[in-house]
């Protein structure tokens, strides 16, 4: 019987019943009821918890490094209990040790965070905000040291291995690229009907430059001006920041809606009530929002950002990113013809179908895992 366990600090995950949590408390210093303040004075007594409020105040990141701490202290006593450790892009200090001193540990990287430095820097405008920008991603400096501690490395596109390889030093040939599934309990086609007419779907799940919403907006606020048109994007922009002040200065706020966070079972519903999905990214390590509309039977247009197009194939459009015209232009071409939409759609699904299952994923990781294992005891 394979038994595993998730360590997670907050917020904690809801995980499947067979699934024992782990909690690592920290301060919690994000959390909206007490923002960067901690819940007792007391909680700062340990060095560990004062460092974490020092940096928080001070505009810092600290969380991957204490975390990384904390999961060491931890696993030092407990390494008899596992067989490997599986980090999700941590890549700390504490997580490096572990390969090096304790137990078989491997990482996954999803993309390198160093994409989404540029990008906030380009955003950036005065030196304050540079220099919160270089503040805030100062741990990549521990990622890319600890990165090359690890002899296997999963990551999620043979895109993603390459910009990982070149980003961090690293040889090609420390990766395995494992896809990612798409659950299909909550993304399926949900029909009830003919799809309605001249509806967009996006779903924004950071609102960062590097999703490319802006560019979707002003794509939106053009195409109105010859035809009707409603965007849904699945999130919800922060207060007073570039997207909501852009949807006020485009005048789209009456045909552009936001849900707010939603949970995995009303996907299926709002991808039914649209017409056409886009993905605007600008850079992507895979691509879920893409491979999720797919599964939901949606047409697709994606940007070739990042690994977009491995995901996506021929099953959907793909345009430049960063590129508002040319999302007009494929927007308005889906929405007078439905018969590419339909075969966007059928060619979509079939895809996932066949290419983005869990089953497989898993499969292909607990292979990694026998790799990893039987290379650390040969090199113990």
């Amino acid at each position: 019987m394979v038994v595993s366990d998730v360590i997670s600090g907050p917020p904690y995950p809801h995980l499947d019943e067979n699934v024992r949590l782990i909690k690592m408390p920290n301060l919690d210093l994000y959390h909206p009821d007490h923002l960067f303040r901690p819940g007792k004075i007391s909680d700062l007594a340990t060095p560990l918890n004062m460092y974490e409020f020092l940096n928080v105040c001070t505009g810092s990141f600290p969380e991957p490094f204490t975390f990384g701490e904390r999961v060491y202290s931890y696993l030092k006593k407990h390494s008899k209990d596992y067989d490997i450790v599986h980090d999700n892009q941590c890549l700390s200090y504490g997580i490096g040790r572990l390969a090096q001193k304790v137990m078989p540990t491997l990482p996954t990287i999803h993309h390198p965070i160093t994409v989404d430095r540029q990008e906030d820097y380009k955003v950036a405008k005065t030196i304050r905000q540079k220099f919160r920008v270089y503040r805030w991603y100062s741990f990549i400096n521990m990622q890319l040291k600890v990165a090359r501690k690890f002899s296997h490395i999963i990551t999620v596109s043979e895109f993603t291995k390459k910009d990982i390889a070149k980003e961090f030093s690293l040889d090609e040939n420390r990766f395995r690229v494992v896809h990612n599934g798409i659950n299909n309990e909550f993304f399926y086609p949900k029909q009830n009907g003919p799809r309605p007419e001249n509806s967009l779907i996006v779903t924004n799940s950071a609102d960062t430059p590097l999703k490319g919403l802006n560019f979707l907006l002003e794509a939106v606020a053009e195409i109105r001006k010859k035809q009707p048109v409603k965007l849904t994007v699945i999130g919800q922009p922060k207060k007073d920041g570039i997207i909501e002040n852009l949807v006020a200065k485009l005048g789209v706020s009456d045909v552009v809606r936001f849900t707010g966070r939603i949970d995995n079972e009303e996907f299926a519903d709002y991808y039914a009530k649209s017409t056409i999905a886009v993905v605007p990214s600008l850079y992507e390590g895979f691509g879920i929002p893409a491979a999720e509309a797919m599964a939901c039977g949606v047409p697709l247009i994606s940007t070739s950002g990042g690994a977009l197009p491995e995901v996506v194939g021929d099953a959907g459009i793909i345009v430049p990113p960063a590129d508002a015209k040319a999302l007009v232009k494929a927007i308005e071409r889906l929405l007078q013809s439905p018969e590419e939409r339909k075969k966007y759609a059928q060619a979509g699904l079939a895809r996932v179908n066949s290419v983005f299952s869990w089953k497989k994923a898993a499969q292909e990781v607990a292979e990694v895992y026998r790799e990893a294992i039987h290379g650390y005891r040969r090199s113990s």
